[in-house]
């Protein structure tokens, strides 16, 4: 199995093959994550652990089971898949900083571990003692945040410029370990560089569907992490060498290569689940 937890590997599988499916067949699911590693049981015991996180909603048509995306579960799926395939180090920047931070008590650490876990989502960085900092524009963001977590008195935020102390670069060293994150990129890119220049298949004209779709899957599955740990900065706070660009275009390169005949495979899955009118 690839070195993930079974909840992301059924993320990745909504993500990137079944955001445009209403409802997916139990079956159908399992087929599609058992040549990654995932057992029968596995699959109906995350599926359901995910069903009561609000993730995923369960059905039932007969005897037959089946699960769809809940509008949570899609708009996170949504989003993620926004930062796969449009990676936003070019954006623009006017040299200010949105400052946040926040005070919430030992006992509600949980809450305090989800509220760091999104603003790192969002792009901020740490300075310390609970002062937060990143130089996208995302107040809204911020402010649903506050609102879903219940924490708006916790929180306050601040527009600023540096005016004194460490220059832009020093602040990003201190904030961000982006020399770790280079040194990932290069390897993901030095990893999957094979793929592309070798021939699809000995012999062949084109990739089996089911080797197609484990590839792909591979590929997706690994390259999905660095929207957790890249914080996405203006180009003009990354270092010179910045191994993102080429990691970004050999995986859009390999993705279009997989996709064709790993669609028409997890289409012909699809196709074989039992007929339904409704699954609520």
């Amino acid at each position: 199995m690839i070195g993930q937890r079974p909840k992301d590997l059924v993320f990745t599988l909504f993500g990137e093959y079944l955001l445009g499916v209403d409802s997916v067949w139990v079956g159908s699911l399992i087929a599609l994550l058992r040549p990654l590693g995932l057992s029968d049981g596995g699959v109906r015991t995350v599926l359901s652990r995910m069903s009561k996180k609000g993730w995923l909603e369960a059905g039932r048509v007969g005897r037959h089971a089946f699960y769809s995306l809940t509008p949570m579960g899609r708009a996170l799926l949504q989003e993620g898949q926004a930062r796969i395939y449009r990676p936003e180090w070019s954006t623009a920047w006017d040299g200010s900083w949105l400052l946040l931070a926040y005070s919430i008590p030992q006992d509600a650490r949980s809450s305090r571990d989800r509220l760091r876990d999104r603003l790192a989502w969002l792009g901020f960085g740490s300075i310390g003692n609970g002062l937060w900092i990143t130089p996208h524009d995302v107040t809204a963001d911020v402010a649903h945040l506050a609102d879903r977590m219940g924490v708006h008195d916790k929180l306050i935020a601040f527009r600023a410029r540096r005016v004194l102390g460490a220059d832009d670069a020093e602040l990003v060293q201190r904030c961000w370990d982006l020399e770790r994150l280079h040194l990932d990129y290069v390897e993901f890119v030095e990893r999957w560089r094979p793929e592309l220049e070798a021939p699809l298949q000995a012999g062949e004209d084109d990739l089996s569907g089911a080797t197609a779709y484990v590839r792909r899957f591979h590929l997706i599955h690994e390259f999905r992490r660095f929207t957790l740990d890249d914080p996405f900065l203006p180009r003009r706070l990354l270092p010179r060498a910045w191994g993102g660009d080429e990691a970004s275009r050999l995986f859009s390169e390999l993705r279009d290569r997989f996709s064709a005949p790993a669609d028409a495979y997890v289409a012909q899955v699809l196709h074989d689940a039992p007929p339904r009118r409704s699954a609520s």
